[in-house]
């Protein structure tokens, strides 16, 4: 693939987590988060972005996330559980998303807040309809999943360079 190549990063918040009395890294899925999980696996799925790799956070919450999420896809996409997803801050995941391989066109990132609102805000020059303001006005509340696209390699990714193409909560449908 060239350094031209279009592609396609979806951005995907862990569904709705427990507050039981283990470490925040051990908290798992509530009862909510466990219903929604599958609903946006099946719109993973919907959006036909057959992923090339999916990068998953090593949280208990991510990773459940991501068992129930892909079961609804038709292929599962290679994945790497990725300890630095977990607290990352906004110049940690574009640095991380940097080392992606030029390989990639279309990449699954299953992460936290702050830091999937920071990253698809940021990268967002433009925007496709109403996505930006949908974005804004909910925030990016669990189970909420970005599609930005770009244009270039990996390690020309910044702010400002994607095209928000979608933006998804399962509270909206």
């Amino acid at each position: 693939m060239s350094a031209d190549t279009p592609r396609r990063i979806v951005l995907l918040r862990h569904a709705k987590a427990d507050w039981p009395q283990v470490s925040d890294h051990d908290r798992p899925l509530a009862e909510r988060g466990r219903k929604d999980a599958p609903a946006v696996g099946l719109k993973l799925a919907e959006t036909g972005i057959a992923f090339d790799l999916a990068l998953c956070s090593t949280a208990a919450r991510t990773r459940e996330t991501w068992k129930l999420a892909v079961q609804e896809l038709p292929t599962r996409p290679k994945t790497v559980y990725e300890e630095r997803l977990y607290e990352a801050s906004l110049g940690e995941l574009i640095a991380l998303l940097n080392e992606t391989s030029d390989e990639v066109a279309d990449l699954l990132v299953i992460g936290h807040n702050p830091g999937m609102h920071a990253l698809a805000d940021a990268l967002a020059g433009r925007a496709e309809g109403d996505t930006l303001q949908r974005m804004t006005r909910t925030g990016f509340p669990t189970s909420a999943l970005a599609v930005v696209s770009f244009t270039g390699s990996w390690k020309s990714l910044e702010h400002g360079v994607g095209t928000l193409l979608d933006f998804w909560t399962p509270q909206e449908h």
